[in-house]
């Protein structure tokens, strides 16, 4: 097993994880993307980062797309290569849009990519299956990494034995989302961190029928996706970490919206069948809005 030589790029999108009821088994993946370049050189790590997380990013081993890929190497058996990598960020950073599993899948198929087997490319070194568990390992759950790295609507989870799995249902073409971004992130473990320990059986079991429903909403069902994107799980256990994200998420439903807190906040996201008209005027003062397909590819090699 060998190195590609000269540089490869993948693109990898943004995702929005558990939409309102699905809490770490629904994702979203969305048409905003971070591009990766990395190429092999002789020795050391040189990292150029830019757009979102210039200012605060690592450039060394610590930088978790360089982490990844060591990962991936490490897996196929093969010796720690010099990199020399630029990642062009467009994905917020810790506003619960997936840049931790972008950096993750982006990567892993950085690494894929940079592969070449005697017989194959590098494509049949690391499935995507392969792919899937090892950043389900690296991140903790797959509700993010999947839809990075497979596009589109995805149902996903992990076996007792840790094993990832993830499929991809149906999705109305008509739907697209609309993220509101505030100016500050937060953790995702300060955000798991208030989630109780158990819930009431009433209450799961009135959150499983909402997760259920949104599967058949996001499949054709859309008039159904206001009642379906309601959530009793963990959005308003987290309201004291981002109280103006739960208030704009409240404002937005009295007025028959689908908005969620996307993944563990602090962005709000609509899902609507209708395109984002009057929408976007909903933007709290100091935040961004984004009016975003659904993105159907999920992390890809660009051509060079």
């Amino acid at each position: 097993m060998s190195f590609v030589s000269g540089p490869v790029t993948v693109t990898v999108p943004a995702t929005s994880a558990n939409l309102g009821p699905g809490f770490d088994c629904l994702g979203l993946a969305l048409d905003l993307h971070d591009t990766l370049t990395a190429e092999v050189v002789d020795t050391g790590l040189e990292v150029e980062v830019v757009g979102e997380g210039a200012d605060d990013l690592p450039r060394d081993e610590s930088h978790l797309v360089v982490k990844a890929m060591r990962r991936a190497f490490e897996h196929v058996g093969v010796e720690q290569p010099g990199l020399r990598a630029r990642f062009e960020n467009a994905i917020p950073q810790a506003r619960g849009l997936g840049s931790s599993s972008a950096a993750i899948v982006g990567g892993l198929a950085l690494a894929r990519a940079l592969l070449v087997d005697d017989a194959a490319s590098g494509a049949a070194v690391l499935d995507d299956q392969e792919l899937l568990d090892l950043a389900t390992a690296i991140e903790g759950h797959p509700d993010n990494v999947a839809p990075a790295l497979l596009g589109g609507f995805v149902v996903c989870g992990q076996d007792d034995s840790g094993a990832a799995w993830a499929v991809r249902p149906a999705l109305d073409p008509a739907v697209t989302a609309v993220a509101f971004v505030p100016p500050t992130g937060l953790s995702t473990e300060l955000a798991r961190g208030l989630l109780p320990a158990e819930v009431p059986h009433r209450v799961a079991a009135a959150n499983s029928g909402r997760a259920a429903l949104l599967v058949a909403a996001l499949g054709g069902a859309t008039d159904e996706l206001f009642r379906a994107t309601e959530d009793f799980l963990h959005q308003a256990f987290r309201e004291p970490a981002m109280p103006e994200s739960l208030a704009l998420v409240r404002s937005l439903r009295a007025d028959g919206h689908a908005a969620v807190v996307s993944g563990a906040g602090p962005t709000v996201l609509v899902l609507t069948a209708d395109g984002p008209d009057g929408l976007l005027d909903r933007c709290p003062a100091g935040w961004a809005a984004h009016a975003l397909a659904v993105d159907e590819a999920g992390a890809r090699t660009l051509a060079t």
